[in-house]
């Protein structure tokens, strides 16, 4: 194992390669080199944009391998073809369903026995430091920790992704719920805006995910992605916009107790947003902490990478 695929470089199998971050993810193992298997469901259906879209990694060199996850030996069968397994088939809420395909996957993998790496479906915040998480949102992280668990239970060698704050959602919006364009007029600011939020876009957070894949230094380890110079304050970000446009906003500070109040109304998506929104705008739960002796963050381990800051990364919004 390890030596299979070119270059000495491990195989790889992509689970949800059409996905937000997933088609990153495939584009990033090509990039580095790796024989990049992506799974193809027949449940795909009439999905025409989601096969148009595995044929184009087909072009690219990718291998498209068909199993189904109704079908165990069939999943059994796509994992023995390979050393790497990458499940991302979150999407942006997390669903039980999708935690289900998860549990067959890791069934799958510790049946063949031949995997000497696998990354399940997490790229956000460390479910591992959200025990305390606000309902309904908190069903994301214990969902993730359960599929850990099993991770774990199983003897199957891993590394956690912990990519923080995916910048598309979070940045050009300057961080407002319900929207993804940059405000016109004015802002809102939650509590003193002050908090320290970790930005990350997202073809870096597949480079870095790749990277990991073979390095020792990253088995059985969560890997936070968190440089430096993509550590902001929702203050620092609204800065840089106003850098950039040459325009003031106005500023709305809402307080803690009314931006928790205002998830009465809202369906229950709304209110997992509100609630993860909280949690890092108002605790700061993405840099509050310092990484343990299990993990490791991605810049320092891979200085050789060159990340994108979050003021070029706006700079196609204007």
């Amino acid at each position: 194992m390890g030596e299979s695929g070119k270059m000495g470089k491990s195989q790889v199998l992509i689970v949800g390669g059409t996905g937000y971050i997933g088609r990153r993810i495939v584009k990033a193992s090509l990039a580095q080199g790796h024989t990049t298997h992506v799974l193809l469901r027949p449940q795909i259906g009439l999905d025409i944009d989601k096969l148009q879209m595995l044929l184009s990694f087909k072009e690219q060199g990718a291998r498209l391998v068909e199993a189904s996850f109704d079908d165990h030996q069939s999943l059994v069968d796509a994992v023995k073809e390979v050393d790497v397994v990458i499940c991302t088939m979150s999407g942006v809420h997390f669903r039980s369903h999708n935690i289900l395909l998860q549990r067959k996957l890791v069934d799958a993998i510790k049946e063949a026995g031949n995997i000497k790496r696998f990354l399940p479906s997490e790229f956000g915040m460390d479910p591992a430091r959200m025990g305390h998480a606000l309902e309904p949102g908190r069903v994301t992280f214990d969902e993730k920790m359960e599929i850990r668990k099993a991770i774990e239970e199983a003897n199957i060698p891993y590394t956690y992704i912990s990519a923080n704050c995916f910048a598309g959602y979070f940045c050009p919006n300057l961080s407002q719920l319900g929207t993804l364009l940059p405000p016109k007029h004015k802002v809102c600011i939650y509590g003193d805006g002050n908090a320290k939020v970790a930005y990350m876009d997202e073809d870096d957070v597949a480079t870095y995910t790749i990277k990991t894949i073979d390095d020792p230094r990253a088995l059985n380890k969560t890997i936070y992605l968190r440089p430096q110079e993509n550590i902001l304050t929702q203050r620092e970000l609204v800065a840089t916009w106003e850098k950039l446009t040459g325009k003031q906003l106005e500023k709305i500070t809402i307080s803690a107790d009314e931006f928790l109040a205002s998830m009465k109304d809202m369906d229950y998506a709304g209110q997992v947003g509100v609630g993860h929104f909280y949690h890092i705008f108002y605790e700061g739960c993405l840099t509050n902490f310092d990484i343990g002796e299990d993990a490791e963050e991605a810049s320092q381990l891979y200085p050789e990478v060159q990340y994108t800051r979050m003021h070029e990364y706006l700079k196609c919004y204007l």
